[in-house]
């Protein structure tokens, strides 16, 4: 069972952290809950910090230092440093050059350090059991010119501890003595984190796993609305890695991500500024190859299909003309780009109503099959 694991590379440190964090907060909740009492005060503890830690990894550690997604004054910068390493998900400096390097070679077997080819636990976790230090650090050049990014990563640890495990602990410890400061501890502390964690983790095992690719199906990363509801927006990993330098990942309207609002609250408040967008028109041009990308191959597929069904035939033709009418606005949009004409709003609306259109009428074929199969 344990023949093939590299014992001599793996870091015991990490990853008796790790477990230990985990099954302290698994075992040590339900019991001091089941002894104390449901608390709102702990539970307050907890949200906050909660907050506090898993915001300044999204926002901070993700959108502002890996990705250079906008520029933040020195406060923002100073917190989320200080509430990033509270997550103990490692320094700025470390978490940005596994990320940079994750997205240069995403699904690489040799050279994603966290890929999803290597399995579901591997990608989650497992790739930590075999981070080694020191490292070279190569493609952050930028961020080791940051003063206090340095700092921090020189810091982190006794930072993390200092704020994500003590401040809880003396907190509680003030609100209700010795029961609160244990529950300061052990829920705003060590079941923070590890949720935090893993909220993270699951970005990088379930957002390559389930959901869906509406920009980009070359690439293993995947669209998720409830990952989004739990890590304050990531959840949209398809159009992360197809715009990766976009502050925003829940790009339309409707779509939960907390963290774009807040950067967009801080550009307003003066505390940030030159906020990365994609134009509209190369995410439609990326919807709009994809859509019908898929509804090709939809065709193909159905094609083979000896069926007297004109329900079913009449479903082929309109799929048929959609998927034409997708390749004539992409080259439209394209030639604009090209050109470097503006497409106005109402064109962009009109073709993404095709979009939408293409996707109902590819799910309606798609649930024709099994009872055409029948």
């Amino acid at each position: 069972m344990f023949s093939n694991i590299p014992f001599d590379r793996v870091n015991w440190f990490t990853s008796g952290f790790l477990v230990i964090t985990f099954f302290t907060a698994l075992i040590g909740t339900p019991l001091y809950f089941y002894h104390f009492g449901i608390d709102p005060f702990i539970i307050g503890l907890f949200s906050v910090f909660f907050i506090a830690t898993g915001m300044s990894i999204t926002l901070g550690y993700h959108r502002l230092f890996a990705h250079k997604a906008f520029k933040a004054s020195k406060t923002v910068k100073f917190l989320t440093l200080i509430f990033g390493a509270a997550a103990f998900e490692d320094s700025a400096l470390d978490w940005s050059s596994d990320h940079r390097q994750h997205h240069k070679h995403v699904d690489d077997e040799n050279d994603d350090p966290y890929a999803i080819s290597k399995g579901f636990f591997y990608a989650h976790m497992g790739w930590i059991f075999f981070k080694l230090y020191p490292r070279e650090l190569t493609n952050v050049g930028d961020l080791k010119k940051d003063k206090m990014v340095m700092w921090q990563h020189k810091h982190h640890q006794i930072i993390g501890v200092l704020v994500g495990l003590v401040l809880p602990a003396v907190l509680g410890g003030l609100y209700n003595g010795w029961v609160g400061a244990l529950g300061g501890f052990l829920i705003g502390g060590v079941t923070r984190l590890v949720c935090v964690q893993h909220c993270t983790f699951l970005i990088n095992s379930l957002c390559h796993t389930m959901g869906n690719r509406p920009y980009d199906s070359e690439t293993s990363a995947r669209d998720s609305w409830l990952m989004a509801i739990f890590t304050f927006g990531e959840g949209y990993h398809n159009y992360h890695h197809s715009f990766q330098h976009d502050y925003r990942n829940g790009v339309k309207p409707w779509q939960w991500d907390p963290t774009k609002w807040a950067i967009w609250t801080l550009k307003k408040l003066g505390l940030a500024s030159d906020l990365r967008t994609v134009p509209e028109e190369k995410i439609i041009l990326a919807e709009m190859r994809e859509t019908q990308k898929q509804a090709d191959a939809q065709l193909k597929e159905n094609q083979s299909w000896n069926v007297s069904c004109p329900n079913f035939k009449e479903a082929m033709d309109q799929l048929a003309d959609l998927s034409e009418k997708l390749s004539e606005g992409y080259a439209e949009i394209e030639q604009a780009a090209a050109d470097r004409v503006q497409v106005s709003r109402e064109k962009l609306a009109y073709w993404r109503e095709q979009v939408s259109e293409t996707i109902e009428q590819l799910t309606l074929l798609r649930g024709m099959q099994p009872q055409m199969a029948a």
